[in-house]
Order: C-alpha cells, then sequence, then structure tokens
C-alpha cells in the first residue's frame, strides 16, 4: 500500500507557521505519510519537502503583483507539474485566495481533493468568490467564530477548529517576566509591529518610525521595540532605522515576548492584530495601500472594521488609522493616548479577555488534521 501523499500551499508567514502546526499532527497521527508543500522555514522543519519557498511570492496590494508575475508564474507552473505528477491524496489550501484559488481550480480539475485550511476573507470582500471555493473545495476548517455559519448558508462542508494563535501564545511568559527577560524597567514601552512581509515592512516601518520619533519627544523615558519575523531583509531594514535616527531595540525571533511586554503597540493590519489581542496588549491599527487599491477597496468591501479583534467583536475596540489617517503625528497621538489614560487601556484589555473566550480551546491543528485524514 502506497503511503499518504499530501500537498500544502502556504503562501505567506503566518500559513507557513499554521500549516507547519497541521502538518506536524497529520504526521503525528501518520508518521509514513508524505508532504511537499510551498511554504517556508517553518513546514521544513514540520517534515514537508518544500518545492517552492513563499517568499518568492510575498504580495503587498495587487499593484506589486506586476514585479512578481515570472515568479508567480513559474511557481504555478512547477506546482501544477507537481500535483499532475504526483497525484496526492489531499491538497491543502491554507489562506493566500488570489494564487491558491488558481491552485484549487488546478487540483480539482486533476480529479483531486482539496481541503481549505484558514478561510479567505470573502465574507469581507468579493463575496462572490465562495462560489468558485465551493466548486473545488472538498471541505474546510475555519478558524473564526462567525465563518462557520457564514459557509454553512452557502451550502459548504465546514467546521470551525478554533483558532491556532490559541496555542502559540499559550507559553508565552506573563508581562512581567518578559519585562525582566528583556531588561526592562518601569518605563513605558512601546513595540513596532510592521508586517511579516517585506513589502509590509518597506512600506510601514518608516511611518511607524517617524511616530516612534514623537512619542520619544512627548514621552522620553518611553522605550522602543521592533519585532521583526523571520525571514526578513535585514540589511534594507538596517538602512531604514539609520535613516530614522530613533533610539530603539531590535528583537528577531522574540516578536511575542515583546508584544507581552509593551504598554502599547502600533501595528500593520494582520495577524499581528490578533497576537496582540491574545497577548493582551493594547494597540493601534494601520494600514495604507495605492490610491487605486483603497478606492477600489471602498466599493468591494462589507465589514466595517479591518483589524480583526474588531471584525471579531464586532465593534471598534482598537483604533484604525487607515489610508489618509495612517500618519505618523496621528499613530503617536492614539499611543499616548494609551499610555496616558490607564482606563482606555484596560478597556481594550476587557474586551480582548472576552475575544480568546470567543477564539475557543487549544487544539485547532489537531481538529483540522483529522478532518483532513478523514478526506483521504
Amino acid at each position: 500500500m502506497k503511503p499518504l501523499r499530501l500537498f500544502v500551499s502556504a503562501g505567506e508567514a503566518s500559513g507557513d507557521l499554521h500549516g507547519a502546526r497541521l502538518v506536524a499532527e497529520i504526521l503525528t497521527r501518520n508518521p509514513t505519510a508524505q508532504v511537499d508543500a510551498m511554504g517556508g522555514a517553518r513546514l521544513r522543519e514540520a517534515g514537508a519537502n518544500i518545492l517552492v519557498d513563499y517568499h518568492d511570492l510575498a504580495l503587498i496590494g495587487v499593484v506589486q503583483i506586476a514585479p512578481k508575475a515570472r515568479a508567480i508564474y513559474r511557481a504555478w507552473r512547477r506546482l501544477r507539474a507537481h500535483l499532475e505528477a504526483h497525484k496526492p491524496n489531499l491538497v491543502v489550501l491554507i489562506d493566500f485566495p488570489d494564487f491558491n484559488f488558481l491552485l484549487g481550480r488546478a487540483a480539482r480539475a486533476l480529479g483531486l481533493k482539496v481541503f481549505y485550511y484558514i478561510s479567505p476573507q470573502v465574507w469581507a470582500w468579493r463575496s462572490g468568490r465562495v462560489r468558485s471555493l465551493k466548486r473545488f473545495t472538498d471541505a474546510m476548517a475555519v478558524i473564526l467564530p462567525f465563518e462557520e455559519a457564514f459557509y454553512r448558508q452557502r451550502g459548504m462542508t465546514v467546521r470551525f477548529v478554533g483558532h491556532p494563535l490559541v496555542d502559540e501564545v499559550r507559553p508565552v511568559q506573563d508581562r512581567a517576566t518578559c519585562r525582566r527577560l528583556l531588561g526592562l524597567g518601569a518605563e513605558p514601552v512601546v513595540c513596532l509591529l510592521p508586517g511579516s512581509r517585506q513589502g509590509e515592512v518597506r512600506t510601514f516601518l518608516p511611518i511607524l518610525l517617524n511616530a516612534a520619533s514623537r512619542i520619544k519627544q512627548a514621552c522620553p523615558s518611553a522605550e522602543m521595540l521592533l519585532a521583526l519575523a523571520p525571514g526578513l531583509d535585514s540589511e534594507e531594514i538596517a538602512s531604514v532605522i539609520r535613516a530614522a535616527s530613533v533610539p530603539l531595540r531590535c528583537l528577531r525571533g522574540d516578536t511575542y515576548r515583546a508584544i507581552r511586554a509593551a504598554d502599547a503597540a502600533m501595528a500593520v493590519s494582520g495577524t499581528v492584530t490578533l497576537e496582540s489581542a491574545l497577548l493582551g496588549t493594547p494597540l493601534v491599527v494601520v494600514y495604507k495601500v495605492s490610491p487605486v487599491e483603497y478606492h477600489l477597496g471602498r466599493r468591494l468591501i462589507r465589514v466595517p472594521h479591518i483589524a480583526l479583534p474588531n471584525v471579531i467583536l464586532g465593534r471598534r475596540v482598537c483604533p484604525e488609522l487607515i489610508q489618509h489617517e495612517a500618519r505618523p503625528e496621528r499613530i503617536a497621538q492614539e499611543v499616548l493616548d494609551l499610555i496616558r489614560n490607564p482606563e482606555r487601556a484596560a478597556a481594550q484589555r476587557r474586551w480582548f479577555e472576552q475575544l480568546s473566550r470567543m477564539l475557543g480551546e487549544p487544539g485547532a491543528a489537531g481538529r483540522a488534521a483529522v478532518m483532513a485524514l478523514d478526506l483521504c
């Protein structure tokens, strides 16, 4: 009997992380399974054979597709050829919808079974994509509590498995311990979270550093921590920091501890906003795209919030500074308000406790693994 063969497609850092957890759970249950993947270091460490490194495809906004078009096409051709040649028992897609929808349709055309783990945010914009998703997906494991009803109403096989970040943040020490381990005293601490993709960092790090400079001017005792995701270009980041001339500590690979230790965070909209919420750190969320994308998005986006904590809670708990509001002076003002107004910070923390309860019990990846193996 041939060993079970799976293919996993993860196109960015968060997908690599959650895909690694899923693969580890699958291999625990079926140690002889062979897993090929598009992904990164975490999936490789979990036991997957990496065919395409996701860093080659990392994007921020549709206007950045053109410079990456050749790499995207090469990756698409290689992965489709792999699916055709090896006919895996299951194709697992993790978020990254624009690429994974193409791959999912190709897998379905080849007669392969498809499992989607971590829903693309079709409930937020371009909801017509649900029809396409339904055609090529056999089952879906979702990680936000309202998504199960959304997809069930549209006739899909779906289960809310809980959020995998619940497992990720559990081992992090308490705030006092994190501050001690990082050598921090009683001074206010602000954590800068510029995103996990190089394009995001290139866009947002100068804005956040400018805001940090303004915070230091208003509150000279404040300590600045810059938490960087693994895999980012160190030289480019170092040159941006030098140009800004802001005193800060740069931490790589210790993001959760930096967030937990902070009194407030300024974060680019994305998974890190939910990580901050689960770690109980008040935050200000920023985001900015090209004018064309912004005006297009205003027509297509169907939810009133962009920050994941706000989306899940259904209310504006964290400030969202979008587009023309994502100015350093506004960001600094909001962060200083969190530092100087303990009750406002405490109100965010209370909402974050409710959010944590809504995201389910630990073990999301294990429950998703059971769903995946049941399809094979």
